[in-house]
């Protein structure tokens, strides 16, 4: 019975210690890439992989899950952002892939300083900007990010059949992506980015048109279309061709989220203008702000899932904004 009890008991105290020894976060980090984040977005996957690689496993790795003081945590986002001079959002990427809500660590304070990335277009940029993409390739993208405020993703994502021209409203459900070289539709990022977007009269008749010139380069270019198509994954794992898209071309050839890149320094080198798409959405959000959209409801035809997201707009100061404070201040 005595030697039962000693062949069952660790060899020493080192297996032992081994066995009772608390993980460590790389440990913990290895279990959650294997077994975790099975659902989580190909480039949140890739984001957290980058942040692990580069900063946080050299620092953190090997302590223990439970060995970490929360000052430690705050003084490294500190260290981030006041030494190292990363930007806010940026550092604000560690707390999200490191915690839950609901902790004692915090980001540290903004700078004084910092302003808040809102740009947008004038009165005057967006009639250049209008008569630069008036019957181009790029037309159909630049009116859904200056009429609907979508992200250059969703954009280029965006099917035929989730466009609804008798209701004026379009589903925003899936967004394009390259993933190891292939082009696919995947899922958005967030729940609250998945919504449904309305169209003002003159996005809703200039879709109208492209619809009914879709039917005819069916019959024209049936040829030219089949032979161009790219044929890429959906949402739900289906193959769908090119020409199921909005932004494709008459010939069938399908356009991405690159497409924007020859317009962006073109338009610099000929007019002046620092053309970003996002600019169209951050234009898109202050035009609304400024004629007194309700926040909730801006909140959800941009897809944010903060309301405090969606009230920078409302406090950003737009070119168009300082016209009427002018105004305002002649009339004093």
């Amino acid at each position: 019975m005595q030697d039962n009890t000693v062949r069952n008991q660790p060899k020493n105290r080192t297996d032992r210690d081994w066995k009772m020894r608390p993980k460590t976060i790389e440990e913990v980090y290895r279990e959650y890439c294997a077994r975790g984040r099975g659902d989580r977005a190909y480039t949140t996957i890739r984001k957290q992989d980058s942040l692990w690689k580069n900063h946080i496993c050299a620092r953190f790795g090997r302590c223990a899950v439970d060995g970490g003081s929360a000052a430690e945590a705050v003084d490294y986002l500190t260290e981030l952002y006041y030494t190292d001079h990363y930007s806010y959002r940026y550092v604000e990427s560690f707390l999200k892939f490191c915690l839950n809500k609901g902790t004692k660590i915090h980001m540290p304070k903004r700078k004084t300083d910092e302003v808040l990335s809102i740009v947008t277009f004038s009165g005057e940029e967006l009639a250049v900007l209008d008569g630069y993409f008036h019957g181009t390739n790029g037309e159909t993208a630049y009116l859904l990010g200056k009429y609907c405020g979508l992200r250059i993703n969703e954009c280029y994502g965006l099917k035929w059949s989730n466009v609804d021209l008798k209701s004026g409203t379009i589903e925003i459900d899936r967004q394009m992506q390259y993933q190891n070289g292939l082009i696919r539709l995947v899922s958005l990022k967030t729940g609250s980015a998945k919504r449904t977007v309305y169209m003002n009269g003159k996005l809703q008749a200039y879709l109208s048109q492209q619809a009914e010139l879709r039917k005819k380069y069916e019959k024209e270019y049936a040829a030219l279309r089949l032979q161009n198509q790219r044929i890429i994954e959906d949402l739900d794992g289906s193959r769908i061709s090119s020409t199921e898209l909005v932004n494709c071309l008459p010939d069938g050839k399908i356009q991405t989220v690159n497409s924007m890149k020859y317009p962006t320094r073109e338009i610099r080198s000929r007019y002046g203008i620092t053309f970003k798409y996002h600019y169209l959405r951050h234009t898109y959000g202050t035009l609304m702000a400024e004629m007194n959209t309700p926040t909730h409801l801006l909140c959800n035809q941009m897809g944010h899932g903060n309301i405090q997201v969606t009230q920078r707009y409302y406090i950003a100061v737009s070119k168009t904004g300082i016209e009427v404070l002018r105004e305002n201040l002649n009339r004093l």
